[in-house]
């Protein structure tokens, strides 16, 4: 499975955290008012990160985390533990997944050190 995949079923898990027709209203609204199709979202994290900030404000963190957790449980991390921080950076992350690709590994299950590897 590739890292695309992986973050595509990770997106489509959290949403369906909120409800299977609160998903399906969302990626609508992605694809008629942000022109992101559900396959894009890879492809265009930054865009669909920007769409998922305007549609639930401040409310995006919790869903940006959800997603990071599926994403990285998926990849093989151990129990990815995140805080609701102001440093947390979404597309930094999720960058940082992409760039590292699809090997499991061991990550200290508190993020503190991978928050310093990775936002510096």
């Amino acid at each position: 499975m590739n890292f695309e995949k992986f973050l595509l079923e990770a997106v489509d898990e959290s949403l369906s955290w909120l409800g299977e027709s609160a998903k399906q209203t969302i990626y609508f609204h992605l694809e008629t008012e942000y022109n992101i199709s559900q396959q894009d979202i890879p492809y265009r994290i930054e865009d669909f990160t920007e769409a998922i900030e305007d549609i639930f404000g401040l409310g995006a963190k919790l869903l940006e985390i959800k997603i990071m957790k599926n994403l990285f449980t998926k990849m093989g991390y151990l129990q990815p533990h995140f805080h609701t921080q102001q440093s947390l950076e979404f597309i930094k992350y999720i960058e940082s997944a992409r760039n590292h690709g699809i090997r499991p590994f061991t990550l200290v299950a508190c993020s503190r050190q991978w928050n310093k590897s990775v936002l510096g």
